[in-house]
């Protein structure tokens, strides 16, 4: 697999992370679809096992996604802006801290934009608060199996 190619499937699966803290976009399917891309071209037992693996591991998320409680975003107040924000500091946590990084980045990144928002401590982190408690931990579950199954993908690329 060449050098251009690698990169492009590394920007499907940037886009399907993204996808995970967008809401409408599958971010899950499209990072699977990058591995599949990326499997399907390398043809190599390692190139199979992560696919294998990153199969069970999307699928797992999904079971555990629908077993936990509905997200109420509307209720909880709020933006796309804040969930965007949270989500790009959540990947860069990812990657400055790995695994732990994620779920720090991401209420780092909600708090900056209510901080902004509405002008104090106090009341940035009770919405902060509230909007966690209204996303519960779907949305972090989902981002930590897309970022596991990235983070596999990436290292078996470096170690080939």
């Amino acid at each position: 697999m060449g050098t251009w190619q690698l990169v492009l499937v590394g920007l499907v699966m940037l886009l399907g992370l993204l996808g995970v803290v967008t809401p409408g976009v599958p971010g899950p399917p499209i990072v699977w679809a990058g591995v599949l891309w990326w499997s399907m071209t390398a043809r190599t037992a390692l190139a199979w096992a992560v696919l294998a693996g990153a199969t069970g591991v999307l699928l797992l998320n999904q079971a555990v996604i629908w077993l936990l409680p509905p997200r109420r975003l509307r209720g909880a107040g709020i933006t796309r802006r804040a969930f965007l924000v949270a989500g790009s500091a959540g990947i860069a946590g990812f990657f400055l801290v790995p695994l732990l990084g994620a779920a720090l980045g991401f209420v780092a990144g909600i708090y900056g934009v209510e901080r902004q928002r509405l002008g104090g401590h106090g009341e940035a982190w009770a919405s902060t608060r509230n909007v966690m408690r209204a996303l519960g931990t779907s949305v972090l579950v989902e981002l930590f199996a897309c970022l596991l199954v990235v983070g596999a993908w990436i290292g078996s690329v470096l170690r080939g």
